[in-house]
């Protein structure tokens, strides 16, 4: 493949990847939109904090032609959401995974840094007069994803990065686990040496708890 036909094919996957992600956000404020047109059905949740902080582990998972670079690793990270809207909220996430280069011998440590910022749009809470809630939500975003090898003196590759988002939070009393898959288009140097970029995907999963400092109580 010509350096030009690479770039075409970047584009495309980048393009597509963001389309999707302007149709997802779509769909869901119009769903968001409905909800609160039927208030009559829908039950109104609890008042919550401007600002939320949560503290997540869970996994990187490496899809398609990424598994035969990088191993899947660990992965901790930490969110804050500025709700601007009960059904909107502007989340940063700074997240740090545990991988290993399969492509090198003896597999070396690799550190995978991730650092974006997007929209959540969380339509009305479930159940929310009931001791257990479930809050929905979708997302998109875009950042940085860095690859650096923990032990060898290699300089660390930075690439652009997009995501789309899907999960949900569940509330018991003042206790809230939230659960989040996001699906990553990002760039890919080569970790060693010279070569062409391309574009690669992979999964993250994220879990979470948060503690709520104030909660309807169900009657």
């Amino acid at each position: 493949m010509s350096i030009s036909s690479a770039a075409v094919v970047r584009h495309r996957a980048f393009a597509t990847t963001f389309r999707r992600a302007a149709g997802v956000l779509g769909f869901a404020a119009a769903s968001a939109g409905v909800a609160s047109a039927q208030s009559a059905a829908t039950t109104v949740a609890p008042s919550s904090p401007t600002w939320e902080l949560r503290f997540t582990s869970g996994a990187l998972v490496a899809t398609g032609e990424q598994r035969n670079a990088v191993k899947d690793g660990q992965l901790s990270a930490v969110q804050l959401s500025w709700l601007v809207h009960p059904a909107i909220a502007i989340t940063g996430t700074a997240g740090w995974a545990r991988s290993r280069d399969r492509l090198l011998v003896n597999t070396p440590k690799l550190d995978v840094f991730t650092g974006d910022l997007g929209a959540e749009l969380r339509p009305a809470q479930w159940f929310a007069e009931r001791k257990v809630s479930l809050s929905p939500f979708v997302g998109a975003g875009a950042g940085v994803r860095s690859y650096n090898y923990r032990k060898l003196d290699v300089d660390a590759t930075n690439n652009v990065a997009g995501y789309l988002a899907a999960g949900g939070e569940l509330g018991f009393r003042r206790v809230g686990l939230r659960l989040e898959v996001r699906d990553y288009a990002t760039g890919f140097k080569p970790l060693i040496g010279a070569g062409r970029s391309d574009t690669r995907n992979d999964v993250m999963l994220m879990a979470g708890v948060r503690f709520n400092r104030h909660h309807a109580t169900p009657e």
